[in-house]
């Protein structure tokens, strides 16, 4: 926004179109929307408009083949911005056409930093410890950790680590744990049945139970070479998850996973 100011100055808005694309994400909204703002030349005296789609990966498949047609035939009088979480989910002519810039997330100062900030302004005391919880829930995304102390801060202004365990419903560790540990000896049936307990007892994503299963993984008792392997397995999982498989049925076979790797076998 703030580039957007300085290039075109006063007219702006005219020169400007923001789109969330997981608000609106058809096909009719890049036909219309889009390529009509698109196919009018700029106000001013910069020679293109700026478009950004906030959220591209939101858009549907067809959705995405229109934009790459918008952007091949009005490539002259408008420059495209698109963000998103997964760039695989963006088709590849698309990212061809793109120039890529992928950010890290943030620090544990950095976080820190925001969220002092927000407690000055909004009359909050956060605890020391709530910094280290704050920081590993939202894994140095800011917009997480900023939504985690809203969520907290409209229960009581003194945000705790022991208040933003709860917001989150985070798995616990000792729980994961358990559900491992059943794998390993190869009681498929008592981890499965267990792992159930726990995304149904603390309405716990599958996303956030592979990310816990991660971090248990390496306090396991088994060889370093059989936790590389069931990291990598995590890791796929993870993105058949994100790509849409159902969780529980990608989460049975991870189970499946451990249950080999108790028993020597390959994972």
């Amino acid at each position: 926004m703030i580039t957007v100011k300085t290039l075109f100055a006063d007219t702006w808005k005219e020169n400007y179109l923001e789109l969330n694309a997981s608000d609106e994400r058809g096909i009719d909204v890049v036909r219309q929307k889009v390529k009509d703002f698109a196919r009018t030349k700029a106000l001013g005296s910069v020679p293109f408009k700026v478009i950004f789609l906030d959220e591209a990966d939101a858009l549907t498949k067809e959705a995405q083949q229109a934009l790459r047609r918008t952007m091949e035939n009005y490539s002259n009088t408008c420059r495209f911005i698109l963000s998103c979480n997964y760039s695989s989910r963006i088709i590849d002519p698309i990212q061809s056409r793109c120039v890529i810039f992928r950010f890290r997330l943030l620090e544990k100062k950095d976080i820190a930093t925001v969220a002092l900030r927000i407690a000055e302004k909004e009359n909050l005391k956060i605890a020391e410890s709530a910094f280290e919880t704050l920081y590993e829930t939202s894994e140095g995304d800011c917009r997480r950790a900023i939504n985690l102390l809203q969520a907290t801060s409209s229960i009581s202004p003194d945000v705790t680590s022991e208040m933003l365990t709860m917001i989150t419903s985070a798995a616990k560790p000792s729980d994961i744990k358990i559900v491992l540990d059943y794998a390993l000896t190869g009681d498929f049936i008592q981890s499965r049945d267990k792992l159930l307990d726990v995304m149904l007892r603390e309405s716990v994503s599958g996303t956030d139970i592979i990310k816990a299963i991660q971090k248990e993984i390496w306090n396991l008792q088994i060889e370093p070479e059989t936790k590389v392997r069931l990291t990598e397995k995590t890791g796929e999982v993870e993105f058949r998850m994100i790509e849409g498989s159902d969780e529980f049925v990608q989460l049975q076979s991870l189970l499946a996973s451990f249950v080999l790797a108790g028993q020597g076998k390959p994972v």
